[in-house]
């Protein structure tokens, strides 16, 4: 068997202290992420976060940095993921925006209420990135370079 990581983005919406976050089913319970998924072919990156945000939460935002890339191996499965973590501006809500299968609701948390949640988190990876990002971890969108 060929070991292959996943690609994957989130996004860090921050707005007032609370942080834009998604409730979805996962192994049939209710867990918390930043709006995160795949990348899809024949798009870039900082795409791939914009569309996943909108499509999980019903957001338009504004990619205006990262704040880091992080391995990570889900414990349930074995899967390793590379997850490139964003920062955007809220944009526009829709508030009657078909959100993706699966995604329960999107939810404005503060760093204190989510760790109330701790049991709901789908990964440790959520705290680890706004935690990055609340230490200023900023980093240009120019770390990514197009494709050649």
């Amino acid at each position: 068997m060929t070991w292959q990581p996943h690609i994957t983005v989130a996004t860090i919406v921050e707005d007032n202290g609370k942080f834009l976050m998604v409730e979805e089913l996962k192994g049939g319970r209710a867990v918390l992420n930043q709006p995160a998924g795949h990348l899809d072919p024949h798009e870039t990156l900082t795409e791939a976060a914009v569309r996943e945000t909108l499509e999980e939460t019903g957001w338009d935002v504004e990619a205006t940095g990262i704040v880091g890339i992080y391995l990570y191996t889900a414990p349930s499965n074995g899967v390793t993921y590379q997850r490139v973590c964003f920062i955007a501006n809220a944009l526009k809500h829709h508030p009657d925006y078909q959100l993706d299968d699966g995604i329960l609701r999107a939810r404005w948390l503060t760093r204190d209420e989510l760790m109330g949640l701790r049991d709901a988190w789908r990964s440790e990876l959520i705290i680890r990135c706004i935690d990055d990002y609340l230490a200023g971890q900023r980093h240009s969108l120019e770390l990514i370079r197009p494709s050649l």
